[in-house]
């Protein structure tokens, strides 16, 4: 028999038995009121982190150029016609981008891919767009330093097409993954893209406003 000592100093056994180790703790599948807890996305909260400082880079801007516009040598710049038909082929490739999202969740592969490549199409004309209507501008003796208001639009509509450009990058290597079907169908495989893309979009319609319309 074993001293007292010893048995006071001694751990307790297990109720599952001798040399079995305690049952691990899980993670709680619910909240206590029925909702799973939402997993972290590293990724996701990168992109709003971008976003957010893309925001706050525009909203600087955007206070420039309502300062400078209160001077006495400020010259309005008409909006070049382009613009307009610009816009809306960014606004299709954002609806494209949406039904293709939608043909994804409901494993229609085929058509998901036709409205990737049209998604693409559509950001490629728009790109096009912007130097048209830039060469549009520069056909009437309106440059980056014509005045304040040219030197503003330069910049913001050419800060605005470089993330758009960046996109597209994106956008070619979900294309490419579309087309080897390395997208697992009935996901929301594009979701993470669409948050970038329709930001831009957005973003866009904020710049005619200030531009144009302020």
């Amino acid at each position: 028999m074993l001293p007292a000592e010893l048995l006071e100093d001694a751990p307790p056994l297990s109720d599952t038995g001798s040399g079995s180790r305690p049952p691990e703790r899980t993670a709680p599948e619910s909240d206590g009121e029925g909702r799973r807890p939402v997993p972290f996305d590293p990724t996701r909260f990168g992109l709003l982190a971008f976003l957010g400082t893309v925001s706050m880079l525009f909203v600087g801007f955007t206070s420039s150029l309502m300062l400078r516009r209160l001077s006495p040598d400020w010259q309005s710049l008409t909006a070049p016609g382009l613009l307009y038909f610009n816009t809306l082929a960014l606004a299709a490739s954002s609806a494209c981008l949406e039904a293709a999202r939608r043909r994804l969740r409901r494993f229609e592969m085929a058509g998901t891919r036709g409205l990737v490549y049209l998604t693409l199409a559509l950001g490629l004309v728009f790109v096009g767009g912007q130097f048209l209507a830039w060469r549009s501008l520069a056909a009437q003796g309106i440059f980056l330093s014509t005045n304040p208001s040219s030197s503003f639009f330069y910049m913001l509509t050419g800060t605005h097409l470089l993330h758009l450009a960046g996109g597209l990058v994106w956008l070619a290597l979900l294309v490419g993954r579309v087309r080897r079907m390395a997208i697992v169908p009935g996901t929301d495989a594009l979701g993470l893209f669409a948050l970038y893309w329709h930001f831009l979009g957005l973003l866009w319609l904020y710049l005619l406003v200030v531009l144009f319309v302020i």
